[in-house]
Parts: C-alpha cells; structure tokens; sequence
C-alpha cells in the first residue's frame, strides 16, 4: 500500500501534517468508476481554509484541508472516458456532478448530488460534503469526465504552473467577482481586499479593460503587492474616509464596480480600527457605489460563525443596510465561483501570456511538511500565496 500525508485541521491555530488513507476508486461502500487518483503537483493554502483554522466554522478536529488541487492522473476508474492516466489537470474546488438540474444548467458551484446536507461540495471543506482534501500527497477526484481541465501540453503547463496551480480557485474566483460587478473596458473598480483573492481580482479587473483598480487593505505589504501591478492602494487605517479617498483619486466618491474579497471576518476601518465588524465592507460597498451600479461578493459569508462575538452574526445574520442598496438600485452578486465557467478561457490567458498571475499574487511554493508554518505565516497576513509541493515536482 502506498503511503499518503495529508494536513489536518486540530483545534484552532493548529493544523498538522499526518499519514492519512491513500485513496480509493471508492465512495463509501460502492465503487468510484468514474473517478480518478490524482499525485498532487500543487495544492494551494486558501483564506477560506485559514477561517476554519483559527476555529470561525464548525470544521470538526481531523479534517484534512485543502481544496486548491492540481495534479497528475495515476489511476482511472473504468467508466472515465476521455481523462487518461498521465494527464496533468486543474481540479476546480467545487465537486460536481454534471447530472442535477444545476449543473447541466453552469452552476457547478450549488450542484446538487454531491453534498446530502445542501447545494454545493467542495474537497476538505466543512458542511460541504465530507470530501478528502487535496493539500496531501495523492487524492481521489469523482466525475473526472465533468470536472477536471486537461493542459492541452504538460511540458508547457509544468513551465508556469506556479500560474497555472490558481486555475483551481481563486483566478476564477476573482475573475468571477469581476464579472458579476460588471466590470469592463473603462471601469472605475473598488477591491475590498488585497489577500490573495482580491489580488487576483484586482488582476482579472485590469485583463477586463478596468481604467481604474483601487485596491483597500489594512496591512501596508499586501498594499504594497497590489500596488507592484498597477492598482491603486486605499488604505483602510487611514483617518480619512473611504469615499473621501476614492474621490482623490477619481475626482468623485463612487465607483462604477466593488467586489468584496474580505467576506465575515471584516474589521472596522479607520484608525485604530482592530475590532470586528463584519457587515463593514457591505456597507462600504452599497456607500460607494453609483447609483445603478453592481457589487460583487465572492468573499465568504457563513451560516454559522462560532467565533463572532454576538448571537445574530453567529447565526450568519449581519446589520446590512440593504434599504440603501435598493435605493441606489445595486445588483448583489453572491455565492461560490461556478470555476469551470471559467477555467478554460483563463488557462489560455496564462498559456498565451495575456497575464502574470502568479506575479500578481505573490506565489511562494513550500513543501508539505512547511504548511504549518505557512498557515501561521498567512494568518500573520503576509503578502503571498503559498503554494504547497508535495512530490518536489515544480521547478526552480
């Protein structure tokens, strides 16, 4: 049997790399035909993941994470078809089925036969379905056919697969927020965020034709990165008031588009501004945003949030003040990235070098057993994507 090494979640703040089940062609009791076991190439820390570490979720002690996964076909059941041993392939975070209602309707992202407690699964995520997680050595992936993006040419894809590991989630994810704020050739675009999701959405805004990408964060060197890319920093600490700073910038307090990439665990702005509050960047966006205009919101909100310190935010209820929003008559974009909407066409943008996402975003690759630190790092709010390497198969 071969071996097989996982990181799992412990208690909160505490995550550990430990000999974990090789998979199997299996689910449950009944054989797993159509899937595949892939050898992990990369397989990235997500700030989703660091929700659950510092304990903001339900996620049960022993949970192994990771649901950024790129990796190598080793094994396929009988009933996969067109994905062959030895393809490499990008792995979208959300499990689907391609059968329900939804996703043969493009929404893989609420599927509905892949998670008995509600719509949506993902790999070694809570309450999305019990899935195995891919920060491991070797993963078990169902509905290979559906699911998994081939690279057309593995000596050409392993050359930027620092880019190309972010095919999995957050490229998509970010690029998703994008669209659904509607941005487009000449946007004036606010980014709540500058962690690795809104990086990469601040990237996705200028590869849309973005004139203007403001970038808003509390911690100088992640400001720093989106700065490194053409974006404009707002720093979220200043005394100065968001939409006083929009307006030096742009000449008037509003923007055309924001997409939130903070999600529940938002922190007041302001000077001295530590604690949390979680409806915050809501807020912000629905005060910033013309009249008529779209807010994105691919940042997570959760149905149970044990760490919040009142009872109604728990519970996933927050002080939003949506009579502002209908006044201004926004659109609200929300839930999980559908990512093989997307993946395909932004393989091509890195293939073709229309964009460095990996750049963007800071991508630092580590091995399996510095995933630990790399939680503590990223928890710290360091400036990067840390990206895992279990077999040591990324090149220099």
């Amino acid at each position: 049997m071969c071996h097989n090494h996982g990181v799992a979640y412990i208690s909160p703040g505490v995550v550990e790399v430990q000999s974990i089940d090789y998979p199997k062609l299996a689910l449950g009791d009944r054989k797993c035909e159509h899937g595949v076991i892939l050898q992990i190439v990369s397989t990235n820390i997500c700030g989703s993941d660091q929700h659950m570490v510092r304990g903001r979720t339900t996620a049960p002690a022993g949970l192994v994470l990771g649901h950024e996964i790129t990796g190598l076909v080793i094994e396929a059941g009988r009933d996969v078809e067109f994905i062959k041993e030895g393809d490499l392939v990008s792995v979208p975070f959300n499990i689907a089925c391609g059968r329900c209602r939804n996703c043969k309707a493009g929404q893989t992202g609420i599927c509905l036969n892949v998670n008995p407690g509600r719509a949506g699964g993902a790999y070694g995520y809570v309450d999305m379905g019990g899935w195995i997680g891919g920060q491991a050595e070797y993963v078990m992936v169902p509905y290979a056919d559906f699911n998994l993006l081939k690279f057309p040419d593995k000596d050409q894809a392993m050359a930027k697969i620092r880019d190309l590991t972010l095919l999995s989630d957050i490229f998509p994810t970010g690029y998703h927020g994008a669209v659904t704020a509607g941005v487009g050739p000449g946007s004036i675009v606010y980014v709540a965020g500058a962690g690795p999701v809104g990086l990469a959405c601040a990237a996705s805004c200028h590869l849309l034709g973005a004139a203007v990408v403001m970038v808003g964060d509390m911690i100088p060197e992640r400001l720093e990165q989106a700065k490194s890319f053409g974006c404009e920093p707002i720093d979220l600490r200043s005394e100065t008031p968001l939409a006083d700073q929009i307006a030096q910038l742009v000449g008037v307090p509003e923007v055309d588009s924001v997409i939130d990439c903070v999600g529940f665990e938002a922190k007041g702005h302001g000077a001295g501004a530590d604690a949390e509050q979680p409806a915050t960047v809501l807020n912000a966006a629905m005060t910033i945003t013309r009249a008529g205009g779209a807010i994105g919101i691919p940042g997570l909100y959760v149905t149970g949030d044990p760490g919040a310190k009142d009872k109604a935010a728990q519970e996933g209820s927050l002080s939003i003040r949506i009579g502002l929003g209908w006044a201004k008559s926004h659109s609200f974009f929300t839930g999980q990235t559908p990512v093989m909407k997307y993946h395909r066409q932004l393989m091509n943008t890195i293939l073709y070098d229309k964009i460095q996402i990996a750049k963007a975003v800071n991508v630092e690759v580590i091995s399996l057993d510095k995933a630990p630190k790399g939680y503590q790092d990223f928890d710290k709010g360091a400036a990067k994507k840390f990206v895992i390497d279990p077999h040591g198969l990324i090149p220099n």
